[in-house]
């Protein structure tokens, strides 16, 4: 027989999974938090404001969820839902910024603006990186224990 399946069993259903649920979600909000300053710092901000609307409403309208983004916006990334945790929505845009996709792609007499997909393309390495650490750090603290 072997010794100590019990407490690893314990220890695999109960400690460890709320262990890495906390470190992946701190990790994930993180990273959301990291892509969103980036997408507000390359957001065009026009004098006058875009549309007759007041300068910065795009970079204002930038902005990060759990579970779905507010309605109009764009999503850029979303974690799966078909695991049954927490779900972060990046998004950008609303009914004020709707105007986001146009500045992001351009238009036929628009030049493009490109703010949204850089910042995710550049920051996905390191958030994806960060959430692994951070799982494996408290998996590896709670097999200590």
């Amino acid at each position: 027989m072997v010794e100590g399946v019990a407490q690893m069993n314990k220890l695999l259903t109960k400690t460890v999974p709320e262990r890495v649920k906390k470190a992946a979600r701190t990790a994930m909000e993180k990273g959301a938090d990291e892509v969103v300053d980036m997408m507000r710092s390359l957001a065009p901000v026009s004098a006058d404001g875009s549309h007759g609307k007041a300068p910065g409403t795009l970079r204002n309208s930038i902005g990060w969820t759990y579970g779905k983004a507010p309605k109009g916006s764009r999503v850029i990334a979303k974690s799966d839902p078909a695991t049954g945790d927490a779900v972060i929505t990046i998004y950008a845009g609303n009914s004020e910024a709707f105007y986001a996709a146009f500045l992001e792609f351009g238009t036929v007499k628009m030049a493009q603006h490109p703010y949204f997909f850089p910042s995710w393309r550049s920051l996905r390495t390191r958030v994806r990186s960060r959430i692994t650490r951070e799982i494996s750090k408290a998996i590896k603290a709670s097999s200590q224990e």
